[in-house]
């Protein structure tokens, strides 16, 4: 008995220097009615379990909170340093528990005899130096755990690696996708002095009322309902104290690290996860960030009614503070959802599907943290599809979300060859890659797939998944954009046969393609293209007689003193070849439709064969 409680004395000690809580500390109760209410950002299951700041831990009688650290500023090199050590501690423990797991993991047979003796020795070692809570967990466990114990930084990083089954282990992604849960509250009084500290003026001047019981507590912020002094129903984000010092000093201490693994484990890519994952952390520590992310997603649906985003309330809000306009529907699942005819539920899968497919193909801006808690089925005759939580956006360059479109209208239609050339196109390749191989292995998977498919349903998201996953195996890596697509679209297919098991989702989602391949090359936006793409035509135009000149120069050189009978032959059709080619390649870069490209390159293969 004493063990145990010495045990447990020496685990709350851990977890005060690492600033969480004990894991058995009872939590405050949830709102009983949080779950039906359009919950806003971060209010959801899909953010993170970390500790609420030492900060936030008092009453009325706390100390006023301090304003939060700006992105670039200062870190006083002795907070670096105890927070070095903090992390060092952990780093320590999780190579020691890789250790143990890799020895526990090996075959009864190689475990006997003196060969297994030092493996055995390091083993045994590598416990002692362990906590014992930590030592009998696979490894996967305790890397979940550990980044719990890091806090709220770390269990964001935990997050962006759960979805890059491209570049780990399938059971490390698997439990890390267990660190989605939600956190004890702020109290009132001090989310309230947050607000005055982030709007510069009191609350009376900016609110009729907050409720004092939060719709939702995460990581870095905590929601609650109120009121505004015109009287609309409005939802508050607040970021909670000490979370923007702790990401900016947590995500230095990142980089380096990052530098560090690369040398040691460069298989796993450690360096592109941290910084992929340092861009986004950065930008869901600005509030700023997400109120622009939801004016641009309702200036690109503006044509469409069916799709509503949450109003920006811009007078009410900062870098610290969000309000936005309370939205409030059916969560998907709900028996009162499931309850809706038959007529609405279709409408309401096929709006849901339009929006996902349009946002990632045709305008190259998306949710990145789309699932069922982000999504609401509004009200109405007819009803329609809200989005909710914008902090976390992903964005394709133009190039690569034609490549992306290109790549899902194969997958949907069938083209197994043409899906893995699209998608091996797309991929970055790492030292000693095979793309080759990658790419017969795609297509070997995809040909499975569609042979199950006959037999039952077909998940187009997961043989996204599977087809990226086998990346890691040939060193052929991906951008997390590529994960956070494949996201979106398990969230479209998951409720979409919430609301109709029986939905073919490769049916439906050819005809959202076909609509943006039709938008994409209507007569109006190649139109525009062209436009776009004029300035390195008229630039290729006035430097034409200087390529004349000098194509003529260097061909009189080449020739010397004895030129052949018809010194200029094929000159003028190469001239204009290479016009062709120039204002091709042009129109690629400027995004020009492909269509326009591929004209100007068969007319400089005509130029070049028949004009002498």
């Amino acid at each position: 008995m004493s063990t145990a409680r010495a045990r447990r004395s020496r685990h709350r000690r851990r977890a005060h220097r690492s600033g969480v809580p004990h894991p058995r500390a009872p939590a405050p109760p949830a709102r009983a009615d949080a779950q039906p209410d359009a919950a806003l950002p971060s209010a959801t299951p899909g953010d993170a379990a970390a500790p609420a700041s030492p900060a936030a831990s008092g009453a009325d009688g706390a100390p006023p909170p301090q304003p939060q650290m700006a992105i670039g500023a200062r870190v006083p090199l002795l907070v670096l340093a105890r927070r070095f050590a903090t992390v060092h501690r952990h780093l320590l423990g999780l190579a020691f528990g890789a250790v143990v797991a890799r020895v526990g993991a090996l075959p009864a047979e190689r475990r006997r005899g003196l060969r297994a003796l030092p493996a055995r020795a390091a083993a045994w070692a590598a416990r002692r130096l362990m906590d014992g809570e930590l030592a009998g967990n696979p490894f996967p466990a305790q890397l979940r755990r550990r980044l719990e114990l890091l806090g709220p930084t770390y269990v964001k990083l935990g997050q962006i690696m759960a979805i890059r089954e491209d570049l780990l282990p399938r059971a490390v992604c698997d439990e890390l996708k267990n660190l989605f849960d939600h956190l004890p509250p702020v109290p009132l009084a001090q989310i309230e002095r947050l607000v005055e500290l982030g709007l510069g003026r009191p609350l009376r001047a900016c609110f009729r009322e907050i409720d004092p019981r939060p719709l939702g507590s995460a990581s870095i912020a905590q929601v609650h309902r109120a009121r505004t002094l015109a009287g609309d129903e409005v939802v508050v984000k607040v970021m909670k104290p000490g979370i923007r010092q702790a990401v900016v000093l947590d995500l230095r201490l990142l980089r380096l690290l990052g530098v560090l693994l690369q040398a040691v484990i460069p298989r796993y890519q450690p360096r592109r996860i941290i910084a992929e994952f340092s861009a986004y952390t950065l930008r869901e520590a600005d509030f700023r960030v997400e109120a622009d992310n939801a004016a641009m997603f309702a200036a690109n649906f503006r044509d469409d009614p069916g799709i509503v985003f949450p109003r920006v309330y811009r007078e009410l809000s900062s870098d610290t503070v969000l309000t936005l306009e309370r939205m409030v529907g059916l969560k998907p699942g709900s028996p009162e959802l499931l309850a809706l005819p038959a007529a609405d539920r279709a409408r309401l899968i096929d709006l849901g599907a339009s929006a996902i497919i349009r946002m990632l193909y045709r305008d190259g801006f998306f949710h990145a943290d789309l699932h069922a808690g982000n999504l609401l089925a509004l009200s109405g005759t007819p009803p329609r599809v809200g989005f909710i939580d914008l902090g976390m956006v992903g964005r394709f360059e133009e190039s690569t979300r034609r490549r992306m479109l290109y790549y899902y209208h194969a997958l949907v239609s069938g083209d197994v060859e043409g899906a893995a050339a699209f998608l091996v196109d797309m991929a970055g390749v790492g030292p000693g890659g095979d793309p080759a191989g990658f790419r017969r292995a795609v297509v070997d998977l995809s040909r499975r797939f569609y042979t199950h498919a006959r037999e039952g349903e077909f998940s187009v998201a997961r043989l996204i998944l599977e087809s990226v996953g086998l990346g890691g195996r040939f060193r052929v890596f991906f951008p997390v954009e590529m994960t956070l697509m494949v996201k979106a679209l398990v969230t479209f297919e998951g409720v979409g046969r919430m609301l109709d098991p029986r939905l073919d989702v490769a049916a439906v989602s050819r005809r959202h393609v076909a609509a943006v391949f039709k938008h994409q090359f209507s007569p109006g936006l190649l139109a525009r293209q062209l436009f776009r793409g004029a300035p390195g035509l008229v630039d290729v135009a006035v430097r034409l007689p200087q390529l004349v000149v000098e194509g003529v120069r260097y061909a009189e050189e080449a020739v010397g003193r004895h030129p052949p009978a018809r010194p200029l032959a094929g000159v003028r059709g190469a001239i204009l070849a290479g016009a062709c080619i120039v204002a091709a390649v042009n129109a690629m870069t400027a995004g020009a439709s492909p269509f326009i490209s591929l004209a100007l390159f068969a007319l400089a293969a005509l130029l070049g064969i028949w004009v002498r």
